[in-house]
Order: C-alpha cells, then structure tokens, then sequence
C-alpha cells in the first residue's frame, strides 16, 4: 500500500516525483505529497485527494533533489494535515513512510512531554521528530539512531535541508527500490515508477538503510554493518505500465492472459518425459520424492490459487495438500512438517501476511518455495527458490492473470510431483496437452466478452449473489465472489454447493442471483440439483459450465471449452473476471482502483 518516490539528479525533481506518483496510483492511496528542498528550505505540496489534485497545486520548481508520497490512511482521517511528506517542528527534516510504527503512541507521548507539538494524527510525523533531535554527525546516523526505538515495519525516505545532496532510504518490512541512473538515482516502493527511467535496480533488504546521491549509494544495516548490493536488470519497460488503447488495467490484464500462459509455460514443459522443468524450485527428483505433503499459503486471491493448486496435487500426485490463509498462518501456533513442501504465493512477493508466514517457516526449519510475479521480491528473496509466475506488470487491485499464472504453475508443479511418483506418462502427457491448449481455449472465453457483458447488465443492480460450487469449483467460486466484490461492491457469498441446503437457502429468493460453477465431472447432476433448489425457490442462476445442461435449466449460461478435467478451474475462472468487470462497469465503479483497498498489502 502507498506510494514513495525519490530524485536526486541535475534535472526538476518535481516533475520526475509526480511522474512516478503517477505510476504508483494503482497501490491504492487517499492523499498525496511532494517536498523538495529550494533555497535552502524545504518546501512541502500536499492534498487529499488524487496525484491530479496534486499536479494542480505544483508551481515550477527548480529544485533538484526531493521525496514524494501517497497515503493510504492508516493512522488519522485523510486530510492535507495527515498527508505525507511530515516535517519536524523546525522544518529541518522531512519523511515519507509506508508501514506502520507499531509503538508510535509510547514514542508520541515521549516526545510530547518533551514540549513537541504535533500538527497529525500519523504515525510518521513521529519519525520527522525523532531523526531531528539526533545530534549525528551524518543524516545517516541520525536515521539510524532513531530507528534504534521504532517498533512496526517501516520503507521510508528521509530529506534533511541542511544536507540537500543526500537523501536516507530505510526498509523493514515494506519495499524499498534504488533505481540507477547517470549522474542521478531514483528511490521508489515499486519498480513502476523507475522503469522509465532506468532498469537498474537494487533492492534493499529488511534491516537496511542506504544513503544515496546523485553519483551513487552506499549500504549498511540498523547495527551499522556495511553490505554490498549487486545491481538487477529489470526486464519490465515502460510501455508495460501503459494503458495501450485499453479503458483500464483490469481489461488490458484480461485480455493479456493468454499471452501471459504461454509465457509461464515456454520452456517448461516436457513432451518426451510428459512432465514439467521448474529449475527454481532447487529440487532434485529424489527431494520431491521425498515430500508427503504440500501446503499453500496466501491472501486473497492468493489463496484461493493455492486452493485449486492443492487440489491438483492431490488429482495428479496423490499426495495430501491443502491451502491455508497466510494471515492466519502467521499468529497460530503452525505445527511445521518437516516432509511438507510449502508454497508462498504473492503476486507482488511483498504480501506482508505471507512475509511473515515464510519467516515463521524457516525459523521452524520447513521448507518453503515462493510463487511470485515480481524478481527480487521480499518473498522471493527470503525463499531463495521457487516459481517465477511470468504474468508480466499486473497494475489493477483486482488480480487477473497473475491469478491465472499462479494456477497455471500450480498445475505444473502438481504434473513434476505426479509424475516423479506413480502419474503415468500417458496421464502425463495429456496434462501437457491441455496445458499447451490454455491460452487458445482462453482466447475462446474472452471472445464471448459481449455475451457475459449482457449477462452483467441484466444482474448489475442486485444487491446480493450467492457463487457455488463443488470441489474443484468450489475455490473458483471464492474467487468469483471476491471479483465481484472487491471491484462492484456488491455483497457476495461463496459456498459449497452441497452446503447451501444446511442455512443459505434461507435467502435464496428472486432478488438473490446465484452464480453455479458446473465442470463436466462426476459431479454434474449433483450440480443440476442445486441448480434446480434455487430454481424452485425463484432464484435467478447463471450457469458458468463446460458441461452439457439440460435446455432452460439456468436462466443464463456462459460456456468455457473443455479441456482436460483437472485444468478445469482455470479456464471456469476467466469468465467471473469479465462478469465481475462489466457489472462494476455498469455500475460506474473505479475498476482499477476499489475503494478501502491497494495492489500490495504491505500493512497488517
């Protein structure tokens, strides 16, 4: 969550911080604030309100050198008073600051007996009063110390008038990015807002801090131990952050899924041995053989991937898996398996819930992986090994193809455990033909994209919709409720098909649409039958199947071509994107950017 950008250079810092803020308004934020030091004062800009509001109150400003920031409110309303950059009392200091101080109140009371007076509600004006009573000899150590009493996680930037050739950047917990250029260097929370500058990249690591100027940076830790940070090559360019003709993000992110499964698949797959290569995940075939359980752990749409990957494990590899919420993970007692494989599963690898969860795992000794979309990650990093999703820059809160990568490398990892145990290869082999069939039978499903927008507008102005589904439909159906919730606002429930009948179907009547999930399994007249309770209860249905259903059953059906069974779930998933996208559409929602909610839940 937030936004944080930073220049020193020889260039207009102001125009460069917008920019980047720009390009970070998908993390989700309230307000937004730019401070550069001009004459030998810093001069601070915010508003609440968006980066356009911003840009409109900005004069030209000459000054090289500045930090810049958008909120999302954690600590206080969002107000001008509570947005970012934050000053000490003298005006010396500013900082920006993604996180949360866990002990901010003992540290605001301190200081606060101490005669500083507060002009926020936030936990990071805390931070500007700290580093500015350090008598340091660099800005550095000043930070440095200050941090020496900060409880919580924190990814800040700290601007000091009186040296306004340095700025010092800080992580723990929340992502902190130095971008390299000539002769200037660029700080960010994303890489989305360095890539149009440079693609050299250094990430900081948690219990880090850097100075940076213009000609360069040196590292070291809180207990100021000097580290060396080698520079990575980030493969994304700018145009991948643009729009290129499309409405919004979450549609162009659609509408790239089938290129973005071939990218997951090219060079993984194995016809001769019918298996899949997954070189990341550092396992040697005598290592996977000698795992007897996997476990997936992620947040929201995460999870819900982790899910359907379990359920693959289970079909194809006959080993037990399940999947479980990393934010839960995290504050129960876990009893950590030494013979289980568990998989981390974060889009943007930053997740703090599922951070918090792979250091849980490895300080109990388990063995974990990560499944991430972006090189360098916290998650990544903290694994060491795993699956790279290959989705490309996913920009929309809503996840899309990063969700649909994520199943996709699921399924070839539950192919590697199958066929290293008793999967044959003739089932191997027809796992790797239905994969390489995805991104066709995917293009198929979004060419039906008027259809199932018809569809949404007949069902947009409902207040409630139940989603249901049957054992691998029952994780799809999760994820399409979430869809519709987190971009329509309408009040949506996933359930059990078979559960339905034990509670929910109290409110089952005409105003309450269901969403079935019908795969051509075992299961479809059991399907049929729920499909055919709501019915006699007058409640609407939209039928989401590659099964052949009786004529009038549902009101409305939209098809998915079959595939193989097991593969199943993610091509059911796509046509609850387009369904949950146009309802919010027609709707008039902020599709790219729901309300109460951010790309990278980097806060608890």
């Amino acid at each position: 969550m937030c936004g944080i950008v930073g220049y020193l250079g020889v260039r207009p810092a102001t125009p460069v911080l917008v920019e980047g803020l720009h390009r970070l308004e998908y993390r989700g934020y309230d307000s937004a604030g730019v401070a550069v030091v001009q004459d030998g004062d810093i001069v601070v800009t915010k508003t609440a309100g968006r980066v356009q509001d911003l840009r409109d109150k900005l004069t030209d400003n000459p000054a090289t050198v500045g930090i810049a920031h958008t909120r999302w409110a954690t600590h206080g309303e969002p107000s001008d008073r509570n947005a970012h950059p934050h000053l000490d009392a003298a005006g010396r200091v500013a900082v920006v600051h993604n996180g949360i101080i866990e002990n901010a109140e003992q540290l605001r009371a301190q200081l606060t007996a101490d005669g500083v007076v507060f002009v926020s509600e936030t936990d990071t004006e805390v931070l500007a009063h700290l580093v500015a009573r350090e008598d340091a000899a660099t800005l550095e150590d000043a930070v440095r110390a200050a941090l020496r009493g900060v409880e919580g996680t924190y990814g800040l930037v700290v601007l000091d008038r009186s040296r306004p050739g340095e700025l010092v950047v800080a992580r723990n917990g929340s992502p902190i990015v130095l971008g390299i250029g000539d002769g200037e260097m660029f700080i960010a929370s994303d890489v989305a807002a360095l890539v149009h500058h440079t693609q050299q990249v250094v990430f900081l690591d948690d219990g880090e801090l850097a100075t940076v100027t213009a000609e360069g940076f040196r590292t070291s830790t809180v207990e100021a131990r000097r580290t060396s940070k080698t520079p990575t090559t980030v493969e994304h360019a700018a145009d991948d952050y643009e729009l290129g003709g499309h409405t919004d993000f979450m549609r162009k992110e659609m509408a790239e899924q089938p290129e973005a499964i071939a990218r997951a698949l090219r060079g993984r797959l194995d016809e001769r041995f019918a298996t899949a290569h997954l070189g990341g995940l550092g396992l040697d075939p005598m290592a996977l053989r000698a795992v007897k359980r996997v476990k997936f752990l992620g947040c929201g749409s995460a999870y819900y991937a982790g899910q359907m990957g379990a359920a693959l494990v289970e079909e194809l590899a006959r080993i037990p898996a399940d999947a479980e919420p990393a934010s839960e993970f995290r504050y129960r007692n876990p009893v950590v398996d030494p013979d289980a494989l568990y998989v981390a599963v974060s889009q943007s690898g930053e997740t703090i819930d599922t951070l918090a969860a792979v250091q849980e795992l490895r300080r109990k000794g388990g063995r974990v992986i990560g499944a991430v979309n972006v090189v360098g990650s916290a998650i990544a990093r903290e694994c060491g090994s795993g699956v790279f999703l290959h989705a490309g820059p996913e920009v929309s809160v809503a996840s899309t193809k990063a969700l649909t990568n994520m199943t996709v490398s699921f399924a070839m990892l539950a192919l590697l455990l199958g066929r290293v145990r008793d999967l044959s290869a003739a089932a191997g082999a027809r796992i790797v033909t239905g994969l390489r069939a995805l991104p066709g039978q995917v293009e198929r499903v979004l060419a039906d994209d008027a259809e199932i927008a018809r569809i949404a507008k007949r069902y947009a102005h409902a207040r409630h919709m139940f989603f249901l589904g049957r054992v691998s439909g029952w994780p799809v159906a999760r994820e399409g409720a979430q869809k519709l919730k987190e971009i329509s606002y309408i009040h949506a429930e996933a359930y059990q098909a078979a559960e339905l009948k034990h509670g929910p179907l109290a409110l089952v009547d005409a105003d309450m649409p269901s969403v079935v999930i019908v795969p051509a399994d075992d299961l479809v007249a059991k399907n049929i039958g729920t499909i055919e309770q709501v019915k006699a209860r007058g409640g609407p249905v939209i039928a989401i199947t590659n099964a052949d259903l009786p004529d009038g059953l549902a009101d409305e059906v939209i098809r998915v071509p079959r595939g193989e069974p097991e593969l199943d779930p993610i091509l059911l998933t796509i046509p609850l994107q387009l369904l949950a996208y146009h309802t919010a559409s027609v709707l008039g929602r902020d599709i790219d950017k729901p309300r109460n909610l951010a790309k990278s839940v980097t806060v608890e």
